[in-house]
């Protein structure tokens, strides 16, 4: 065998690892409701209308891409479009951030861009929200499934 063969599968193998790895998170219901009240401070009365969201835009998955007909894409936990919101492979977009960077498990930046999207044009801009979520009966009863009330934010430490 020649060496040019021996060193291809090496070469190969290099160019994986070095490669950026993207890493996801599939929530469970209440352990997602539980990080957006503990960690990111949301609001109890939303909290319904999130998960609802969540759980029709992209199934509780931080990694979800999803190509849509007039060719733009929805990116991660809360399916944010790449024509208003982000930019493909640069920052950009109302969020000013990569769309890329909304699919993967550090959900700090998809929140700050939902969040955003929520006071600037409700949760209608999500058609998962609209289709599904509206109809207040049709929401999540957090507080019996994930003992809402009992979440508290958790306060972070005081340094003097």
């Amino acid at each position: 065998m020649s060496p040019k063969v021996l060193l291809l599968p090496a070469l190969l193998l290099c160019l994986m690892l070095n490669g950026k790895e993207v890493e996801s998170k599939q929530y469970m219901r209440c352990e997602l409701t539980r990080v957006l009240v503990e960690t990111y401070r949301f609001q109890k009365t939303l909290m319904s209308n999130w998960i609802c969201l969540v759980e029709h835009e992209s199934s509780l998955n931080t990694n979800k891409v999803t190509r849509n007909e007039n060719n733009s894409k929805n990116y991660g936990l809360f399916q944010i479009n790449s024509r208003d919101y982000c930019a493909e492979g640069r920052r950009g977009g109302l969020c000013n951030m990569k769309c890329e960077d909304l699919s993967n498990d550090d959900i700090s930046d998809d929140i700050a861009c939902a969040q955003r999207i929520q006071q600037r044009d409700g949760f209608k801009y999500w058609k998962g929200w609209n289709r599904y979520c509206r109809n207040t009966r049709n929401l999540p009863n957090l507080d019996v499934t994930c003992k809402l009330s009992t979440l508290s934010p958790i306060r972070s430490p005081n340094f003097y």
